[in-house]
């Protein structure tokens, strides 16, 4: 007999516990539909519309009424819409319209859900990695992990950045006025970059990542925005990107990604103007395992699992930080690169902003 067919069982705990994976379980198909329902504008077509029937919504979206119906009563039964028995029609609430059809608002959602829409077509090579040890590279997952993680963050950046984080840099936002250099280390997509040309005309900036089709997504980006006269985007790796002098060099949610950063912050040190500060801005952590026992913490964790950790284990050293580091371990990282001033500038519930200075 098994150890585990001998041990006793509490019914209740184990319907408690069944229960909430049947919870798991609606999400986690929820997620694909959350997908649908951006790509197909069945959100925004709902939003601030009142009432709607399944005819109506599919004519407005050109989609089949067949499949929209199903749709909307799967969202009604997750609560993401609500349903009126009496007239048979869906209502968007304004809550769920700002979270799911907002694309300026700070909370909008659908790219998260991109992001694991990645995470599940990249599971084999996820599973494969934990038998092997071998990490797995940004630029090596599903493509929609690009823009979905683009479209995650950029409402976060563009309700903080200018207006709360940059701010508590200390003299920083006045350089920025007047004119500074500033150096986006692993920029993405370009968003950081592009929100900060955008509201500092006088700086300018360069943004650099490793991964081209990124950097080549960024190019179009700033082109479009109309800020290209004053960024630009080049290949380089945060321990060897080019330039001295720069007044403030930015890490947005990519310190913990990298296999030596302590590397990548003892080459910042030798970028930074003497008096220039570098903006670290990383997940939200406690410093204690316990103390992230919660669902932000559970979301980092997860996304670490499959995306953070292995792109660091991908690299050399192989530090392993993880999204959920905690600001003790950062600090101690960016102490030994020789950064002798090291504090929290700011926080919101889903980020930390480290500033460290010479």
């Amino acid at each position: 007999m098994s150890t585990l067919a001998q041990q006793p069982l509490d019914e209740t705990k184990l319907h408690e516990f069944v229960m909430k994976a049947v919870g798991e379980m609606g999400a986690a198909m929820n997620a694909a539909l959350i997908v649908v329902g951006d790509k197909l504008g069945l959100y925004k077509a709902m939003a601030g519309a009142g009432q709607m029937t399944s005819v109506e919504v599919a004519a407005k979206t050109k989609t089949t009424e067949r499949y929209v119906r199903e749709w909307l009563a799967a969202q009604a039964a997750g609560g993401f819409v609500t349903y009126d028995a009496a007239t048979g029609k869906y209502t968007l609430p304004p809550e769920q319209a700002m979270a799911l059809a907002n694309e300026q608002s700070p909370v909008f959602l659908p790219g998260f859900f991109e992001v694991v829409g990645a995470c599940m077509r990249d599971e084999p090579k996820i599973t494969d990695a934990f038998r092997t040890g071998k990490g797995m590279g940004w630029h090596e997952h599903d493509h929609a992990l690009f823009s979905g993680t683009e479209r995650f963050f950029r409402p976060n950046y563009r309700a903080h950045l200018i207006d709360e984080w940059i701010p508590a840099l200390g003299d920083t936002t006045a350089k920025l006025q007047a004119g500074a250099r500033v150096a986006d280390v692993g920029c993405g997509l370009g968003t950081s970059t592009i929100l900060m040309a955008e509201a500092y005309p006088k700086s300018s900036f360069v943004g650099f990542d490793y991964h081209p089709k990124s950097i080549e997504m960024a190019r179009e980006a700033a082109e479009k925005a109309g800020v290209a006269d004053r960024v630009k985007f080049d290949i380089a790796k945060a321990k060897d990107y080019p330039g001295k002098g720069y007044d403030l060099v930015a890490f947005f949610d990519c310190l913990h990604d990298m296999g030596d950063p302590e590397g990548a912050a003892r080459h910042v040190l030798g970028t930074l103007d003497a008096n220039g500060a570098w903006m670290i801005v990383e997940p939200f952590a406690h410093d204690k395992l316990e103390d992230n026992l919660n669902p932000i913490g559970r979301v980092y964790y997860a996304a670490s699992t499959m995306l953070c950790t292995p792109a660091s284990l991908s690299q050399e050293v192989g530090l392993g930080l993880g999204a959920q580091a905690g600001e003790e371990r950062l600090r101690k990282i960016l102490n030994s690169a020789g950064f002798k001033r090291v504090r929290r500038a700011a926080q919101t519930p889903f980020n930390m902003v480290l500033e460290a200075r010479q």
